[in-house]
């Protein structure tokens, strides 16, 4: 479960070190600008993992997508070549 630290840019700049190891110990950290909320650091692998999340969640649409699509009766369907031939020539 991440931990949320709220820290303003200067403390980017001034104390780097300390909000390393908050990210590198999976938490987030808000950086403010001028009081307001401005970015979120995360460490690497937890964007990897937030990224292939999303990219899972994508494929998971596309694919609810295609079976509805498969279900409609009037769906124009392509054998292995002219699909092929098709793509190719986009």
């Amino acid at each position: 479960m991440f931990n949320t630290y709220v820290k303003p840019s200067s403390e980017l700049r001034n104390k780097y070190p300390e909000i390393s190891r908050l990210v590198d110990e999976h938490n987030q950290v808000i950086i403010t600008s001028n009081g307001k909320a401005d970015k979120v650091l995360i460490s690497l692998d937890d964007y990897k993992k937030y990224e292939e999340f999303l990219h899972l969640r994508y494929i998971d649409e596309k694919l609810a997508e295609a079976e509805a699509r498969a279900e409609d009766l009037d769906a124009k369907w392509f054998d292995h070549n002219e699909f092929w031939n098709k793509v190719m020539s986009l």
